[in-house]
C-alpha cells in the first residue's frame, strides 16, 4: 500500500463496497488493513468487544462461548474478558496450530474470572454436555472465515450439542457449518445473508485501494501442474512500433503465463516468445483468417501494442472472436472493440480517444468517469493514481513512480494483466496487475534511482507478484 499519502483523499467514500463480502475478499481487506498499520490483534480486540456488547444486550444469565484455535476463537476470548462479571464458561478446542493472537488471548484469560474447559476430542466435549444444557446463550466462535473442508471432531460434537440446547446461539462473523444460529454478528461486512453488522475500524483505504492483500487471489501452482497450466496469451501488435508487443509478452511470461505468442509483422529474437509471422509492414485485412486461427488456441488475447493507427478495422473484426481480450494502446479508439469479456488499459489521452470524455484530474470525478465508461468491460485508467472499474465496483492503485513515464511500462502492464486474466476475473486481474506493475517500478527506483528501462520492470514482476509484494 505504498507510497503513503500525507492525507487520505476526500470524497472517496462513495466508492466503498457495501453488502455481502466473500471470505476471499475479506481476507484481502484484512491483509491490506494490516499493511496500513492496523494489527490483527487490534481488529480482534474490536471484534471481541463488539461481540461482548451484543451478548450483554441479550441479558443472559449463563453464557457458554465455544472457541476454536483460529482468530475467530480469539474474538470469543476477547468477548469473555469483557464479560467477566457474568463468569462465562469457555470450551476451547485447542491442540496444535493455534494462532499467535489467539494464544495470547487465551493466556490473558488465565488471569480473568472465566472458566476454561479444554477440549481435544469428542469425549472431552461430551463430558461437558451439562454446560450446553444449562446455557441460555451459546456463542459460536469456532471456525470463522478460515474454514477449509468439513468440520471435524471435537468441533462436530460442539455443533451437535449446541443445536440440541434450549439456549439461543449467537455466531461470531460466520456460523460454523451445521450450527443453527439465532443471530449472526458480522465484523466489518456481512458474509452471510441476514447477519447483523458491526464496525471494527477497518480503514476505508484497505477496501478501495489495492494492497498486498489482493495478492492472495493469485494461487500457487499445484504440484501436478502441467505445461500450459499458467495459460496461453496471444499478443497481436507491432509493425510501426516493434518493441511494444515483445515487452508485453515478457510481462505476461513473468506474470505466470506458460505460453506467449506474438502475432506481428516484425520479429525480435527473444527465444522465450513464440513468433507468429504476419507478412508485410502493418497488420491488415489479409491477416484476419490467420489471426482467427491463433485466437482459437488462446486463453487471453492482448491487442494493440505497437499496432499503429491503420489497423483498427482488423481489431474490430477479430475482437468479437476473443473469449477474453485485453485492449491497449492503438486498439483504444472508437468504435471501441469488445471481446466476450474485455479489459481496457488506457492512459488519460487514450481514455478520451475511446470515450470522448476527458477524465480530469480530480480523483472523485475521474473515478465517476471511469465507472460510467466501463459498460463494455473493465477499465484500468493509468495515472499517478490508477483507477479501475467494472461499471459497478471502483478500486484505486497508487503504487508506482514518476520513472514509469518511460516508454514501454504500459506494455508491460498490459502483458501482466493478460496473464492474470487467464485465471482471475477481469476486475481482479486489472487490480492486481496495476498494484504489481507499480510495485515493480518502485523496486527499480530503489535499486537504480533513475534511468529506468521498461525491460528493468519486467524482471521485478515475479518478486512482487509471487513474493507477496516483497
Amino acid at each position: 500500500m505504498e507510497p503513503e499519502p500525507d492525507q487520505f483523499p476526500g470524497g472517496l467514500g462513495e466508492f466503498a463496497d457495501t453488502g455481502m463480502i466473500t471470505h476471499e475478499r475479506m481476507r484481502a481487506v484484512d491483509a491490506n488493513a494490516q499493511a496500513l498499520g492496523l494489527s490483527s490483534q487490534q481488529m480482534m480486540e474490536s471484534a471481541g468487544r463488539a461481540l461482548a456488547e451484543t451478548i450483554r444486550g441479550s441479558d443472559p444469565c449463563r453464557v457458554l462461548i465455544l472457541c476454536g484455535r483460529g482468530n475467530n476463537g480469539g474474538d470469543g476470548m476477547v468477548a469473555a474478558r469483557y464479560l467477566q462479571d457474568l463468569e462465562p464458561d469457555l470450551i476451547v478446542v485447542g491442540g496444535q496450530r493455534m494462532t499467535g493472537e489467539t494464544t495470547g488471548q487465551l493466556r490473558l484469560l488465565s488471569h480473568c474470572r472465566v472458566t476454561i474447559h479444554p477440549a481435544l476430542c469428542r469425549e472431552d466435549v461430551l463430558a461437558l454436555s451439562d454446560l450446553f444444557g444449562n446455557a441460555d446463550l451459546i456463542v459460536d466462535s469456532l471456525l470463522g472465515t478460515g474454514l477449509r473442508g468439513a468440520t471435524r471432531e471435537p468441533v462436530r460434537s460442539c455443533v451437535e450439542l449446541a443445536n440440541s440446547s434450549p439456549g439461543r446461539i449467537l455466531c461470531a462473523d460466520v456460523p460454523t457449518p451445521g450450527i443453527r444460529p439465532d443471530v449472526i454478528l458480522a465484523f466489518h461486512r456481512p458474509k452471510i445473508e441476514g447477519a447483523l453488522v458491526t464496525d471494527i475500524g477497518v480503514p476505508l483505504e484497505a477496501e478501495i485501494f489495492t494492497g498486498p492483500g489482493d495478492l492472495h487471489l493469485v494461487k500457487k501452482r499445484p504440484p501436478h501442474a502441467h505445461k500450459g497450466y499458467g495459460g496461453e496469451v496471444l499478443i497481436i501488435g507491432g509493425g510501426p512500433y516493434q518493441g511494444a508487443p515483445y515487452l508485453a509478452g515478457l510481462g505476461a511470461l513473468r506474470a505466470g503465463a506458460d505460453i506467449v505468442r506474438i502475432a506481428s509483422p516484425e520479429f525480435e529474437p527473444i527465444p522465450d516468445l513464440i513468433y507468429e509471422r504476419l507478412e508485410g509492414k502493418i497488420i491488415g485485412a489479409e491477416h484476419i483468417e490467420q489471426i482467427l486461427r491463433l485466437i482459437e488456441g488462446a486463453d487471453v488475447v492482448l491487442i494493440g501494442n505497437g499496432l499503429g493507427n491503420r489497423s483498427h478495422a482488423v481489431v474490430r473484426a477479430i475482437a468479437s472472436h476473443c473469449r477474453k481480450a485485453v485492449f491497449d494502446a492503438d486498439a483504444l479508439r472508437a468504435p471501441l472493440p469488445a471481446g466476450k469479456d474485455s479489459i481496457y488499459t488506457p492512459h488519460a489521452g487514450e481514455f478520451k480517444r475511446m470515450t470522448g470524455v476527458q477524465p480530469g484530474e480530480d480523483l472523485v470525478e475521474r473515478a465517476r468517469a471511469v465507472r460510467e465508461a466501463a459498460r463494455r468491460g473493465t477499465i484500468l485508467l493509468k495515472g499517478p493514481v490508477d483507477t479501475i472499474s467494472d461499471g459497478e465496483k471502483v478500486r484505486f492503485n497508487r503504487t508506482g513512480t514518476p520513472l514509469m513515464t518511460v516508454g514501454g511500462t504500459g506494455d508491460v502492464l498490459a502483458g501482466v494483466t493478460a496473464a492474470l486474466f487467464c485465471h482471475l476475473p477481469a476486475f481482479e486481474a486489472a487490480c492486481v496487475a496495476a498494484y504489481v506493475n507499480g510495485k515493480a517500478g518502485m523496486a527499480v527506483e530503489r535499486e537504480r534511482g533513475g534511468g529506468m528501462l521498461a525491460s528493468d520492470l519486467v524482471n521485478w514482476i515475479p518478486d512482487e507478484l509471487f513474493g507477496r509484494g516483497g
